[in-house]
């Protein structure tokens, strides 16, 4: 069973604290949770992160973190999800769960219109800014993969003794500006787009239902 969790807008740093004690603390027989949020401004720096990738970030604090992956940003108007999952209980192994993850949020988009697509060997999810609504396949990869791409939804994730936390994060209806103080995801020009912004007018919440229900349906045992 996995039991999910609205945590409201919540500090980064707290929520980050009580996941780590979540894993920590949990045992065989603790159920999964699915905790859903969004958070204040702040940049999250992967383990992997080079300080090269953040540039003029102002007043908006830089929190290294034990999640995989570079650089990205958080704010409101952005779905969080963080799914706490036992991976041995689910008997699926790490690339099955980030597969999991890049499905439901490509599930989500579909069902306010927008097509997502994956891009080999870079996690989250991410449109053709000029046709989000078009149902062709991206090319084969040329000089630039991200070529009139847009990244919508960032994933990092944490893995300890076979349980997961950090998530996913969807840009819905947000203040775009912070991302271009950064290399989103540790490439420099990356453009990163939201929903609003491709014409989709919807609210926060119903979104993050929608994430939520795709995220249950796909990762409960």
């Amino acid at each position: 069973m996995l039991q999910a969790r609205r945590l409201g807008r919540v500090d980064y740093v707290a929520t980050w604290a009580a996941m780590r004690e979540f894993t920590q603390q949990r045992d065989p027989t603790t159920p999964d949770q699915l905790w859903i949020c969004e958070h204040e401004p702040v940049y999250t720096q992967g383990i992997a992160g080079r300080a090269g990738h953040v540039h003029d970030v102002g007043a908006i604090a830089v929190v290294s973190t034990d999640r995989g992956g570079q650089v990205t940003y958080h704010g409101p108007g952005q779905v969080v999800a963080y799914p706490l999952i036992d991976l041995k209980r689910q008997g699926i192994y790490v690339k099955e769960f980030v597969y999991r993850l890049e499905h439901c949020v490509l599930k989500t988009l579909q069902g306010f219109g927008v097509t997502g697509h994956r891009v080999a060997g870079e996690p989250g999810v991410y449109v053709r800014c000029a046709d989000p609504f078009g149902h062709a396949a991206l090319r084969g990869p040329g000089h630039d993969k991200f070529a009139g791409l847009g990244k919508i939804a960032a994933l990092g994730i944490k893995v300890s003794r076979h349980c997961t936390y950090h998530g996913v994060a969807l840009n819905v209806a947000m203040d775009l500006s912070p991302f271009g103080a950064i290399d989103p995801c540790g490439h420099a020009g990356l453009k990163a787009i939201d929903l609003a912004t491709l014409g989709v007018s919807v609210a926060w919440e119903q979104v993050a239902t929608r994430l939520a229900e795709n995220l249950v349906t796909h990762l409960a045992p």
